[in-house]
């Protein structure tokens, strides 16, 4: 998860003065790679996939915004084959955040509401995203399937078909 990532990502800065602790969370800090680092667009083609092709992907915060990594994952699953819609506003946070949600309830609910719509309208057959967080926040809203992406490579996944018109 992208959330995970950042925070271990950080590790050196939050114990850079723990005279224990400091070198070890700095090296843990340097080896960490978010899965879209570590993945190639070949890595993933050679994987395959029956998932539809025609998704919305929801960049979380912790990826565009604290990891700096933005339109890394977008760029993966355009080369993987998927049709990517745009969304407005994709920038924007969906309002789950941690603990934001239960904190912050309301406005919370106003992002989501507004990233769902964005997400939807495009009628994509599914939503994706990189965050745990994110994907279990928008699900209580959309009406469509959230995946975490790389899901959309898991060969025993059965996925909805593309025609939503039904």
């Amino acid at each position: 998860a992208s959330g995970c990532g950042l925070m271990v990502k950080d590790y050196g800065y939050h114990l850079r003065e723990d005279p224990d602790y400091a070198g070890r969370a700095a090296r843990v800090s340097a080896l960490t790679r978010d899965l879209c680092e570590i993945l190639t667009a070949g890595d993933l083609q050679r994987l395959g996939s029956t998932a539809p092709k025609k998704i919305a992907f929801h960049p979380p915060c912790t990826l565009q915004h604290g990891q700096k990594l933005n339109g890394v994952t977008e760029a993966l699953l355009t080369a993987a084959g998927f049709e990517l819609q745009p969304i407005r506003d994709a920038h924007s946070c969906c309002g789950s955040a941690g603990t934001y949600s239960i904190l912050q309830s309301e406005l919370s609910q106003r992002l989501l509401a507004q990233k769902v719509d964005a997400l939807q309208q495009g009628a994509p057959a599914l939503i994706a995203t990189a965050n745990v967080g994110c994907q279990t926040h928008l699900q209580t809203a959309a009406g469509i399937p959230v995946v975490h992406w790389i899901e959309l490579f898991d060969p025993e996944r059965s996925w909805p078909t593309e025609d939503r018109a039904a």
